[in-house]
């Protein structure tokens, strides 16, 4: 009975004189939960293998996994030596105090529950603070991979500079502003004779305000150079609309200063007008370099 060979024929290279062994059966490989890329793909990196839905949902979770972890690992710390934290966030009160040694402002509660709430926002604020730098870390370490050279040139150093802005931002509003919020409301108590009765929540609400409010508008001459990067703004449209910014960021000053007294108000917003001209100034770099492009 002759062979059918309904499968491959398998030649050997080696020897010219033997002949050709049909294959009975076809040759099916296993299947794989990958799916292969050639090294010269230009949509991935050489050597790289594209991974399925599942493995990114399986990476996915780690990094979630991982940044929880800080979370409840700074929480715990910030817990453990909450005395100690309690102290070094009290720093503008005692350096204000010292100017003042006759009041005595010594905060208090005035529910049963205060102090329990103030204990829970320190922590969990605390813990976002200071996991921030790791979390970021994490979620790069999960982007990076889907992310081509140029893109990686262009994000990797505006995650930086977001998060350098940010504690720029906090600390200007925590070592400058907030003694000044203190010392002005302190004069103004003292103008219309009333008593001081400050309690915890007040002096920890205002300090979350001021120090993460004013955090987040030093991020914004990242979206200015990110509209003029994708090409939804230009430079020439920022430098026509400079006295309208100037005006913005006067009107985002008083919203985030929680007082109406105009020295926090006129600080914070010559800070955001230089950082808006910083931020014209790196757009029109970008510019130049998609031009010669």
């Amino acid at each position: 009975m002759d062979w059918v060979a309904i499968g491959p024929r398998i030649s050997l290279p080696f020897s010219e004189k033997l002949p050709t062994i049909p294959v009975p059966y076809p040759i099916v490989s296993e299947p794989k939960d990958y799916i292969e890329i050639t090294p010269n793909s230009p949509t991935s990196p050489a050597g790289e293998k594209a991974m399925s839905f599942w493995g990114h949902l399986e990476e996915l979770r780690g990094t979630l996994i991982k940044c929880a972890i800080t979370l409840v690992v700074f929480a715990v710390l910030i817990g453990y030596f909450m005395k100690e934290f309690n102290e070094s966030l009290m720093w503008p009160m005692i350096k204000v105090q010292a100017e003042y040694p006759d009041l005595d402002l010594k905060l208090g509660t005035q529910s049963i529950m205060e102090v329990f709430n103030m204990i829970i926002q320190m922590c969990v604020l605390g813990s976002l603070a200071l996991s921030a730098p790791f979390m970021l870390f994490f979620a790069g370490q999960f982007v990076a991979p889907a992310l081509s050279e140029k893109e990686k040139r262009a994000v990797l150093p505006m995650c930086f500079s977001a998060f350098v802005l940010f504690f720029i931002g906090a600390a200007i509003g925590f070592f400058l502003l907030m003694p000044n919020t203190i010392r002005i409301s302190i004069q103004l108590t003292n103008t219309f004779d009333y008593a001081f009765r400050w309690t915890v929540g007040s002096y920890f609400t205002t300090l979350t305000w001021l120090v993460v409010g004013v955090g987040g508008t030093f991020e914004f001459p990242l979206i200015i150079v990110l509209l003029v990067w994708l090409g939804i703004t230009s430079t020439a449209f920022l430098r026509k609309y400079r006295r309208h910014a100037f005006v913005l960021v006067f009107i985002v000053a008083a919203i985030v200063t929680p007082t109406a007294d105009p020295v926090n108000q006129t600080i914070l917003a010559v800070m955001l007008y230089v950082l808006y001209e910083i931020a014209i100034l790196a757009s029109l770099r970008i510019e130049k370099r998609k031009q010669r492009l």
